[in-house]
Formats: structure tokens, C-alpha cells, sequence
């Protein structure tokens, strides 16, 4: 039992690695035996149980696949800082890739590793400095892309908040106005909606076409709204 008396902890990271997280996420930052106190809990009921009462351990392995020479790619948070680097031109394509192909959620985590990976980066930085700036602005075409994703899964808030960060930093960004305007569209935000499209025309009139067609779409949702709310409000006044 002795040798095997940390698996437990072991056990949680590979499951985090498993399910795309981070080995140490909920990791607390104390010794092993402060870990093992009974009222410590590492989230899985087997687990606790065998840190509670370690035994000897036999572990079937099972091979899944065989990868080529070359052809694995490290998950974000095993990455160097160089590799973290070199990996987001990469990463970045491969959701293009997927986006083009229509896997939309695929693209979207595509995108989020790679910003995932900026953001590491960029953590290590001062923030405004001109480091932290140069990887900020890597991560907002790539945070754009996320959003465009987003808007399609149909994810508006998560889009108003992504759009609202960036035009806090960067209050020219057409993109991002236009995106934050369909989601505002979307959530019935309409004076929002309409304020943000306003500004994409201010900033990039040869857009006009394109924000009269979400205009009008806009103004056709509200009157088939305003439609359906008469006759939803008429028959509850009639009974």
C-alpha cells in the first residue's frame, strides 16, 4: 500500500487530462499528508475511498492507438512557452479548417486552445506592456472567430461578453460591433442592436448593405413579434 498510497492524486490529473482539463485544476497547494486528511475530498467517491484505505493496486492497460512519428500534438497546458507559440498559427488553422467544413464546435475549440494558449503567455506579462500587448492582439481575431462560432451554436450572451471585452480594449473594432449587434438582435437587445450597427457604419460605411440586411431582419422579427403578441394577449383578454 505505501507505494501506491499518492495514486489517488494521480488518478484525479489523468482524469482532468481526460476530459480536456487542466492536471492541477482543484490541486491544493500543501504537503501529502495534508492532502490525505479525511475531510480532503478529490471529487470522484473511489478515489477518497482508496486514499482512506490504500491497497495494492493491479492496473490493466489497454492500447488504444498507435500514433505515427510526428504526428501527436501536445495538449495546451503540456506545451513550453515556445511550443505554446509555435502551436497557435497551427491550432488557428485547423479551426479555419473545421469552420469552412461546417463543424462549428469543433472550430470553437479549436479557437479556445489556441487562446488558451496566448493567455498563458500572456499572464507572465505586465499587462500593457508591449509583450502583453502583442499577444492581446493576437488573441482578439482569434476570440472574433470564437464569437462568429458562438453566434452560430446560438450562444448570444456568451458573445455580448466576449465583444464588450474587446471593445473595452479596442473601441475601433468593426467586428466586433457587428458581432455584439447580431447578438443584441438576437436577444432582443434592439436598441443595443441597433447602436452597435450604427457604429460599424460609422467606422466602415462600405458595410452598409450588410447591416440594412440585418436591419431589416431585425424589424421583420419585431413586427412577427408584435403580431404574435397581439394574439397571445387578445386571447387572454377575451376569457
Amino acid at each position: 500500500p505505501q507505494h501506491v498510497v499518492l495514486y489517488p492524486l494521480v488518478s484525479k490529473s489523468l482524469r482532468n487530462i481526460a476530459a480536456g482539463k487542466d492536471p492541477l485544476e482543484g490541486q491544493r497547494h500543501c504537503c501529502s499528508i495534508a492532502q490525505l486528511h479525511e475531510h480532503y475530498s478529490l471529487g470522484y467517491p473511489d478515489l477518497d475511498e482508496l486514499q482512506k484505505n490504500p491497497q495494492p493496486l493491479i492496473f490493466d492497460i489497454e492500447v488504444l492507438k498507435v500514433e505515427a512519428p510526428g504526428s501527436y500534438q501536445q495538449d495546451p497546458w503540456a506545451m513550453t512557452d515556445e511550443e505554446k507559440l509555435q502551436a497557435v498559427p497551427l491550432i488557428h488553422k485547423e479551426g479555419n479548417e473545421l469552420y469552412r467544413q461546417g463543424k462549428v464546435q469543433e472550430a470553437a475549440a479549436k479557437y479556445y486552445d489556441a487562446i488558451a494558449c496566448l493567455k498563458n503567455l500572456q499572464m507572465k506579462e505586465q499587462p500593457g506592456s508591449p509583450d502583453w500587448i502583442e499577444l492581446d492582439q493576437k488573441i482578439t481575431p482569434l476570440l472574433l472567430n470564437y464569437c462568429q462560432c458562438k453566434l452560430q451554436c446560438e450562444e448570444y450572451y456568451e458573445v455580448l461578453d466576449h465583444c464588450s471585452s474587446i471593445l473595452n480594449k479596442y473601441e475601433d473594432n468593426v467586428k466586433a460591433y457587428f458581432k455584439r449587434g447580431k447578438a443584441h438582435a438576437a436577444v432582443w437587445n434592439v436598441a443595443e442592436a441597433q447602436a452597435d450597427f450604427a457604429k460599424v457604419l460609422d467606422l466602415d460605411p462600405s458595410l452598409r448593405p450588410v447591416v440594412s440586411k440585418e436591419l431589416r431582419s431585425l424589424e421583420a422579427r419585431l413586427r412577427e413579434k408584435d403580431a404574435e403578441d397581439k394574439i397571445r394577449f387578445k386571447g387572454i383578454f377575451s376569457q
